[in-house]
Formats: structure tokens, C-alpha cells, sequence
């Protein structure tokens, strides 16, 4: 087996060095728009947290209501 000289060993490792760069420059490109979408999806979160809490009030309310109207029927039927 041929010994590589240290130019050569250079040469081979900058050529190693430069793939792993680009292989990880592939991976970080992206992290600018994920971070923006991962924003966005916080956002439309937090909007629908606070949709749900109204929801859920409102359907609290007409089941009280529900309720109360049954309440009242029962009352005047057995008048």
C-alpha cells in the first residue's frame, strides 16, 4: 500500500472537510424559513386558543340555558 505524502493527505482531507460543509450548509439553509413557520404556527396557535375559550363559554352559556328553559317548561306544565 502506497503511503500518501502530506500534500496529498491535505488535499483529500480540504476535499473531506468541503462535503461535510456543503452536507451541513444543506441542512442549516433552511433553518430561516422553519423558524418563520414555526412563528406563524405560535400565532395561529395562540388564535385558536382564544377561539376555543369562547367556544367553550358560549356552548357553557346555551347549555345553561338549555336547562333553565327545561326548568321553566316542567314548571309551567305542572301548572
Amino acid at each position: 500500500m502506497q503511503s500518501l505524502s502530506d500534500d496529498e493527505r491535505k488535499e483529500v482531507l480540504g476535499e473531506v472537510l468541503a462535503h461535510e460543509l456543503s452536507a451541513i450548509h444543506d441542512l442549516v439553509k433552511d433553518v430561516p424559513s422553519i423558524k418563520k413557520d414555526v412563528h406563524d404556527l405560535k400565532e395561529s396557535v395562540d388564535e385558536l386558543q382564544s377561539d376555543m375559550k369562547i367556544v367553550k363559554a358560549a356552548v357553557t352559556d346555551v347549555s345553561r340555558q338549555q336547562k333553565d328553559h327545561e326548568r321553566r317548561l316542567i314548571h309551567l306544565e305542572a301548572v
